[in-house]
C-alpha cells in the first residue's frame, strides 16, 4: 500500500471507491488541493523527477479522515488467532495484570499483520493502525477494548519493546510510576525536597522548585538503574512540570494533610460514622454550638444544639453569644422535655467546661464526657445535626449569609456592585428576622419537620417514632422549682465566697447574713427573682444554710437589718458558749501546767554512762594552774578553820545531806522532803524539841527553791478549795 499518492492516483482510487468523498478526476483533485492548501504542509508534500517531468506526491495524512481511514482499512484483516488470549484465566478479576498483557499482545498481533499486508515500515503502519483502531474500524473482542480504549503509534512501539524485554503484566502507566529521573535522583532525596517545598508553600511553580533543587544538589544528580549508578544533568523545566504534576496527584492526600489539615479531616480522614452508640433513651446526649449562618436584627447569633443519640431527637437554643448561661438554658429545656440523661458529651469549649456548667451537671448526677482537644469527630452526631439545621432551615430564612465565603460571595453578587456599595450587612442580606422569631422557627422545625423525617441512622424510622416506642423508664425531675434554683446564676466566676464581718461581697455589694459566721467559705447563687438576695449553701453546695440580703438592693433599712443580724448573731453565740463559760471557771492558773507532769515520771529510767575522753586547751591548762595556787587567807579565818578541823578530829563524825532538789529527783521525793519540812515546822510550833541535825537540815531546806515552789502550790490549792 502506497502512502505517497499523486493527484491522478487519488482520482483513480476515488473512482474505484477506495477514497469516498473525493473527486474522481485529476482536475477536481487539483482544485481540492488548491482549496485546502495541501501545498502548505511541506512535510507531507514531496516532488520527484520522472520521464514526463516533475511529479508531486502527497502523503495520505493530507486526505480527509474518512477517506484516509477507508484507504488504510482496505488492507486491514483481523485473524481470530491473533485475538486468542495467552492466559486462559483472563476473566479472573484477580488476574488484571495478565489480562492487560493479553490485550496488548493481541493488538500487537493485529498491528504487525497490518504492517506486513501494507508493505509499510513499522512506524508508518502503526500510525495508520492507531487511526483505524481509535475510529473503531478494527473489530476486536470487548475485553480487549476494555483494556485499551485508544492507542497511538508511540504506545504500540513501547508495548512492543516492553513485551520483547519480558513485558510488565500491569498497566504501563502504573508500571512506569516512580521510574523517572526525579523519582530516583539522589536516592529519592530530590523528590523529598520537592514535596517538602510544596508542603511549605503550595503556590510554588516548577520554575521555583527547579531553582530550589539546583541550589540544594547542584547541576547534576545521581540516578540508580539496573546497570548501576550514573550521573546525569539536572532535568529541564518541562520534566519538572510533568513530574510535579504527577506527584501532586500521587501524593494528593499526603500534601493535603500537610498544607490544609482541616480540609483533610473533612474530606479524606476516615469517617467514624455511627461509632457513638446508645441502647437506651437518654443514655447519651451530645451538645455543641455554632454561629448561625444568618443575620438577625440584633446581629449574628449562635445556636446551641442537643441531640439524643438513641432517638436522634434534637433541641435548638438561640443565644446572642457563646456562654455558660446558654448551656444551662439548653439543658433546662432538654431536661423538661426529655428527662434526665445518663451521660452528656461535649467538646472542651469554655462554655461547656465552665464552673457553672460542670457544677450543674455534677449536681444533677450526670456524667460529663469531654472530647479530646481538636477532635470534633468524637461528637460527630451533633456536628451533623447542626449541619442539617443550617442547610434545611437556616438557608430558607431571611438574612441568610451563606455557609461559606463562596456562598456569601454568590449572595452578594445578586446585587450589582453599584447597588451594594455602601450598604451594611443588614440591608445587603435583607435582614428582618428577630432572635425571638429565629428561636420560634427553630422550635417549630425540630418538632414538626425534623422529628418526623426518616433518619438513615434509625433505619428509616423517625425520631418521634423511636422515642414514642421506647418502653423503658425515663428519669424526670418532679420539682421544677428546684431545677430552676439549680440553674440560678452563681455569684462571680465560681460561686465561692468567704463570709466577713461585713457579710458576703459580690459585685461590689455586701450581702448581710447570719446563716454563716465570718471566716466560713460558702457557695452562693443569685435569686433570679430578686437582685438583692443570695441563696447560701455550704462549701459542697449540697446543704442549704440560709439567705444573704443586700439592704440597698432589696429596699430594706440598713440600720434595721444591722440590728436584726446583730441580735441573731448574739443569740447564736449565747446558745453555743453557755457551757463553755461554766467550764472556764473550773480551770485554775496552774491546772494546765500541772497536767503536763502527770504520768511523765522518769524514776524507772537509768541512762548508761557514755564514753568520754579528756579535752584540754592552752587556756584550760592556764586556768588549772591558776586554780592550784592558794589565794591569801585572813588570819582569823585561817584560825577558825583550824579550830573546826580540831573539833572534827576529836568529836563524832557529822554527815549532813543537804536536799538541793536535783533535777534527777522525782516529784514524789520532792513532796516527801517538803512534807518532812512541814512536820518539823509543826513540831517546833507545838514546842516539841527536834534534834540539832534536823534543825540544821530544815534551815538549809527552807532556803532552797523546792521549798518555796511547793509552798506556793500548797497555798494556791488551799485558795481554790476555799473558793
Amino acid at each position: 500500500m502506497k502512502v505517497w499518492l499523486t493527484p491522478q492516483e487519488i482520482a483513480d482510487l476515488a473512482a474505484a471507491g477506495s477514497l469516498p468523498g473525493l473527486p474522481a478526476t485529476k482536475r477536481g483533485v487539483g482544485m481540492m488541493i488548491d482549496r485546502e492548501g495541501w501545498d502548505r504542509h511541506h512535510a507531507q508534500v514531496r516532488s520527484r523527477r520522472d520521464r514526463g517531468g516533475t511529479i508531486t506526491e502527497y502523503h495520505i495524512d493530507c486526505l480527509p479522515l474518512a477517506a484516509r481511514l477507508a484507504y488504510a482499512g482496505s488492507a486491514l484483516s483481523v485473524n481470530p488467532a491473533d485475538l486468542v488470549p495467552v492466559s486462559p484465566e483472563r476473566d479472573d478479576p484477580l488476574s488484571h495484570g495478565r489480562k492487560t498483557l493479553d490485550a496488548r499482545q493481541a493488538l500487537l498481533n493485529v498491528a504487525d499483520r497490518y504492517a506486513r499486508s501494507t508493505d509499510l515500515g513499522t512506524a508508518a503502519a502503526d500510525h495508520l493502525f492507531a487511526d483505524l483502531y481509535n475510529s473503531g474500524a478494527v473489530e476486536v473482542s470487548d475485553w480487549i477494548r476494555e483494556e485499551a480504549e485508544t492507542v497511538s503509534a508511540r504506545t504500540l512501539a513501547r508495548w512492543r519493546s516492553d513485551l520483547k524485554a519480558g513485558g510488565p503484566a500491569v498497566d504501563p502507566r502504573g508500571s512506569r510510576k516512580g521510574t523517572g529521573v526525579l523519582d530516583r535522583a539522589n536516592g529519592g532525596q530530590v523528590r523529598t525536597l520537592i514535596l517538602a517545598a510544596i508542603a511549605k508553600n503550595p503556590l510554588l511553580t516548577a520554575k521555583h522548585l527547579r531553582a530550589f533543587i539546583r541550589a540544594q544538589v547542584g547541576d547534576t544528580v545521581t540516578v540508580e538503574s539496573r546497570s548501576g549508578a550514573r550521573t546525569v544533568a539536572l532535568p529541564p523545566l518541562r520534566t519538572f512540570q510533568a513530574t510535579i504534576s504527577a506527584w501532586k496527584e500521587t501524593y494528593k492526600a499526603d500534601l493535603l494533610l500537610l498544607t490544609d489539615p482541616d480540609r483533610y479531616k473533612s474530606t479524606m480522614r476516615p469517617s467514624a460514622s455511627g461509632t457513638t452508640r446508645a441502647a437506651r433513651l437518654n443514655e447519651c446526649w451530645e451538645i455543641d454550638a455554632s454561629p448561625a449562618d444568618l443575620m438577625t436584627t440584633a446581629g449574628r447569633h449562635s445556636v446551641y444544639v442537643a441531640i439524643d443519640i438513641y432517638s436522634r431527637r434534637m433541641v435548638v437554643l438561640v443565644s446572642d453569644t457563646p456562654k455558660a448561661a446558654a448551656v444551662g438554658l439548653l439543658l433546662r429545656k432538654c431536661l423538661v422535655e426529655w428527662g434526665v440523661p445518663e451521660r452528656i458529651k461535649s467538646d472542651n469549649g469554655s462554655d461547656f467546661v465552665a464552673h457553672s456548667t460542670r457544677r450543674l451537671i455534677d449536681t444533677l448526677g450526670i456524667e460529663h464526657e469531654a472530647c479530646d482537644p481538636y477532635q470534633p469527630q468524637q461528637k460527630g452526631t451533633v456536628e451533623r445535626a447542626i449541619g442539617t439545621f443550617q442547610r434545611d432551615l437556616v438557608r430558607t430564612l431571611p438574612g441568610f449569609i451563606g455557609h461559606s465565603v463562596a456562598d456569601r460571595k454568590v449572595i452578594e453578587n445578586r446585587k450589582a456592585f453599584s447597588k451594594r456599595l455602601g450598604l451594611d450587612d443588614k440591608h445587603l442580606f435583607d435582614v428582618d428576622l428577630t432572635p425571638a422569631e429565629l428561636q420560634d422557627y427553630a422550635d417549630r422545625w425540630t418538632r414538626e419537620i425534623y422529628a418526623h423525617a426518616p433518619h438513615e441512622g434509625l433505619k428509616r424510622r423517625t425520631p418521634f417514632e423511636v422515642a414514642a416506642a421506647y418502653t423503658g423508664p425515663v428519669r424526670r425531675i418532679q420539682n421544677e422549682a428546684a431545677l430552676a434554683l439549680l440553674l440560678a446564676p452563681i455569684a462571680g466566676s465560681d460561686g465561692y465566697r468567704t463570709v466577713t464581718k461585713k457579710g458576703i461581697r459580690v459585685g461590689g455589694e455586701h450581702y448581710w447574713t447570719s446563716a454563716a459566721m465570718p471566716g466560713t467559705r460558702v457557695f452562693c447563687r443569685h435569686d433570679p427573682a430578686d437582685l438583692g438576695r443570695l441563696i447560701v449553701f455550704d462549701e459542697t453546695g449540697e446543704t442549704w444554710l440560709g439567705e444573704a440580703i443586700a439592704p440597698e438592693l432589696a429596699g430594706i433599712d440598713p440600720a434595721a437589718m444591722h440590728a436584726r443580724i446583730t441580735a441573731e448573731r448574739k443569740a447564736y453565740h449565747e446558745g453555743r458558749l453557755k457551757d463553755v463559760r461554766r467550764e472556764t471557771l473550773a480551770i485554775t492558773p496552774r491546772t494546765i501546767v500541772e497536767s503536763q507532769f502527770q504520768g511523765r515520771g522518769t524514776a524507772d529510767l537509768i541512762a548508761f554512762p557514755q564514753a568520754s575522753e579528756p579535752h584540754t586547751t592552752p587556756a584550760i591548762e592556764a586556768a588549772a594552774a591558776a586554780g592550784r595556787t592558794e589565794a591569801p587567807v585572813d588570819p582569823k579565818v585561817k584560825e577558825r578553820r583550824e579550830q573546826l578541823k580540831r573539833e572534827d578530829a576529836t568529836g563524832p563524825a557529822r554527815v549532813l545531806r543537804l536536799p538541793t532538789g536535783r533535777g534527777g529527783d522525782t516529784m514524789r521525793e520532792r513532796r516527801e522532803r517538803f512534807a518532812k519540812a512541814r512536820a518539823l515546822e509543826a513540831q517546833m510550833e507545838a514546842g516539841t524539841p527536834i534534834s540539832d541535825e534536823d534543825r540544821k537540815w530544815l534551815a538549809v531546806y527552807q532556803r532552797g527553791d523546792e521549798y518555796r515552789s511547793l509552798g506556793i502550790t500548797e497555798a494556791d490549792r488551799r485558795i481554790g478549795t476555799a473558793g
